[in-house]
């Protein structure tokens, strides 16, 4: 039975990453295609051009410099594939949006081309024939321009593990981080056109267990096992620009850049669900943290908790309170909150009594952006007993945590100290100290609705813009 806690972990700790473990590589395999990425997928779905782009691809680069990390340094190894400029090409073929022309390797193709020339002219037999011309070449009508500018080694590293009597577990893991830019040109007036920004994390997760235990006299018994995984850096990068291409689609498509053979509703969704994925990203942080302002202005509260006095009388009780309240928020991280709590403090075989507390207090919130949260919080306050006697006065302050259920409801708990400015609230007056007293509750906030319009104007003009254009997001309704 009291191997039973380790058994669990260990068991846990295996079960996490089965999938590798199970399918430990034990003898040669063969040679299989590329495995596409989460963004393949949703690149070939895109509605078809009208005409494909002829588009020119110089050069995609790494432009990090980075070499690649270990645990005692680095390497002379890149630690960003240097072949960026195929798997660019390979996602511009992939859109079918785009066809890509040879201008990493110009100077081969042309190389190529003079041969062919030549050899025509050397061995053709008949010289009074016309000679036979090569095609032109096509010239692109964009270019496509960037490369990988950032590698970000350890954003996020970590892990747990116990150990219990010579048996026990552990997993650790750390996050990477890639950023790439494509930026579209004209090349019929060097305009840039689009700029689209896309990261990708990197993944790196181990998972171990081990056991060394002497099972008798002279005799140890020691078992390891574990397994690591490593998400491909290729395959990042490819999923990352597949992104990108995908962005630079559907944003061409919104600004008119080009068309697409598709009916309007569709176009409209498509570009709405990348609009609001945009928007997500602009409030989120980097650790995928989302800084929008999830609590309203206003809020009510209730709840309930225990109350412990430390007064005169020895041997104080838990007893119960009740709390309601509003809140006011200044700044998403700042607010105002207004209560009403009857409450009851009690000694036992001593005392037994109610009161009437009002408070105020100013919160402030850890993290505001955040669905739960840390919060402190302070002010002053006053009690009063049921006959409306004995009067006293105090200030308060205390720590808690909410976490929203929704953006309109919360709930949270809290732990305050009271210190008044009386020694009869336990109705006896001894020595030279105040009573004071602890306070420890949950409760249910609800904040009201937002308004779905900042401002009078806002909502005038998106009305009069619903009524008067006809277009929905650039596209005519009809």
């Amino acid at each position: 039975m009291k191997r039973a806690p380790l058994l669990s972990l260990l068991l846990v700790l295996t079960l996490s990453g089965c999938g590798a473990y199970f399918n430990q590589p034990v003898g040669v395999e063969k040679a299989a295609i590329g495995e596409p990425t989460p963004s393949t997928s949703a690149l070939k779905s895109l509605p078809p051009p009208k005409e494909p782009v002829v588009i020119g691809v110089y050069k995609f680069r790494d432009q990090t410099g980075q070499y690649k990390p270990t645990e005692t340094g680095s390497t002379f190894s890149t630690a960003v594939t240097q072949g960026a400029t195929s798997i660019l090409i390979k996602a511009l073929e992939d859109s079918k949006w785009f066809t890509p022309i040879e201008r990493e390797n110009l100077a081969n193709l042309m190389n190529e081309r003079n041969i062919i020339r030549s050899t025509r002219q050397e061995y053709n037999k008949d010289q009074n024939a016309p000679e036979m011309q090569l095609a032109p070449l096509l010239y692109a009508g964009v270019l496509l321009e960037g490369g990988v500018i950032s590698y970000d080694s350890n954003i996020i590293t970590g892990g747990y593990g116990a150990r219990y009597f010579g048996a026990g577990g552990s997993t650790r893991y750390k996050q990477d981080r890639i950023t790439i830019y494509l930026r579209l040109v004209s090349t019929s007036n060097g305009k840039i056109l689009k700029t689209i920004y896309v990261s990708k994390t990197i993944l790196s997760q181990s998972v171990d267990a081990s056991l060394f235990r002497y099972v008798d006299f002279k005799r140890l018994l020691e078992v390891e096992t574990g397994f690591t995984k490593n998400e491909p850096i290729q395959m990042a990068i490819t999923e990352a620009i597949e992104k990108g291409v995908e962005g630079l689609i559907i944003e061409g498509i919104r600004d008119n850049i080009w068309e697409a053979k598709a009916p309007i509703a569709k176009l409209t969704e498509l570009i709405n669900n990348y609009d609001a994925e945009k928007q997500d990203a602009d409030v989120s942080g980097l650790y995928g943290r989302h800084f929008t302002e999830r609590r309203a202005r206003y809020g009510i509260e209730i709840g309930g908790g225990t109350t412990l006095i430390n007064g005169d009388y020895p041997n104080a009780e838990l007893k119960p309170m009740i709390r309601g309240g509003l809140k006011y928020f200044f700044w998403p991280n700042f607010n105002m909150t207004a209560s009403l709590s009857p409450s009851w403090f009690g000694n036992k075989n001593y005392l037994d009594v109610g009161y009437l507390i009002g408070d105020l207090n100013f919160e402030l919130l850890v993290l505001p952006y955040d669905r739960c949260t840390p919060y402190i919080y302070g002010g002053g306050g006053l009690g009063i007993n049921s006959a409306y006697e004995n009067l006293h006065t105090k200030i308060q302050f205390g720590l808690g945590v909410e976490y929203l259920l929704t953006d309109n409801f919360g709930i949270k708990l809290y732990g305050e100290n009271n210190i008044t400015f009386s020694d009869k609230v336990d109705y006896l007056v001894m020595g030279k100290r105040d009573d004071y007293y602890w306070r420890f509750g949950a409760g249910i906030t609800y904040y009201f609705p937002k308004q779905k319009y900042p401002n009078k104007a806002m909502k005038k003009h998106v009305e009069e813009s619903k009524r008067g254009t006809g277009y929905t997001n650039g596209f005519p309704e009809n």
